[in-house]
């Protein structure tokens, strides 16, 4: 859920990535990092465990977008991989606004994708939240890799939902698409706030959503 600070006149928004093991959550943290501006972010924050780690930062886009007078920030967040931080997992989706779940396209790493999103769902579902409600994107990451299966694969396993959703070929080692992902999840959730604020309160003056040819982070 997203945080609306009066002070600041912020609304801060999080978005998780969620995925199995050693699938590039990590690696995709630490490209967007490194590409922010310094004054436009903060730090980026590992919270590590014996065998695992938590990543997170916040920070203002680029082509910040206004929403009845208030700037959007968003939160990043990944989620260990390993299940035996499952509780960690469970903590870490609290408030989300938005998920990129992460998979790897490696043939051999199919079940562990396919365990992991069905783990996302349930770990939502613990939480009264649901995947029907929640703005998220695919990503198929690692591209570059000799051993991928192909996207009509992925999509038939991870993107048969009713409703489907967009979904990337990334290679978050190079950066690409890295961006291309989170501006698309961060467009998505970026039209449900407004379009609820809309219906709650009725339209503003001065009210900003972001348009989708243009890109919210960069």
């Amino acid at each position: 859920m997203s945080i609306i600070n009066y002070a600041s006149r912020e609304i801060q928004f999080k978005i998780v990535y969620y995925g199995p093991a050693l699938c590039g959550k990590t690696t995709n943290l630490g490209y967007i990092h490194q590409r922010i501006s310094p004054q436009n972010r903060g730090d980026l924050v590992s919270l590590a465990t014996a065998a695992d780690r938590t990543l997170f930062f916040d920070f203002l886009p680029l082509n910040a977008v206004v929403i009845k007078g208030f700037v959007t920030k968003f939160q990043l967040y990944t989620v260990p991989g390993q299940v035996i931080y499952n509780a960690t997992r469970q903590l870490v989706l609290r408030s989300v606004d938005g998920i990129v779940f992460v998979a790897d396209s490696q043939w051999e790493k199919m079940e562990e994708n396919v365990e992991s999103f069905k783990n996302l769902e349930d770990n939502l579902a613990k939480q009264n939240m649901s995947l029907e409600d929640i703005p998220y994107v695919l990503q198929y990451n690692k591209r570059d890799l000799p051993n991928i299966a192909p996207v009509n694969y992925l999509e038939y396993v991870l993107n048969n939902r009713k409703k489907r959703v967009q979904s990337f070929e990334v290679v978050s080692s190079t950066g690409q698409n890295v961006f291309a992902t989170l501006n698309a999840v961060s467009q998505t959730l970026l039209h449900k706030f407004s379009k609820q604020s809309d219906s709650n309160r009725g339209s503003a003056p001065g009210a900003q959503t972001p348009r989708q040819t243009q890109g919210v982070v960069a």
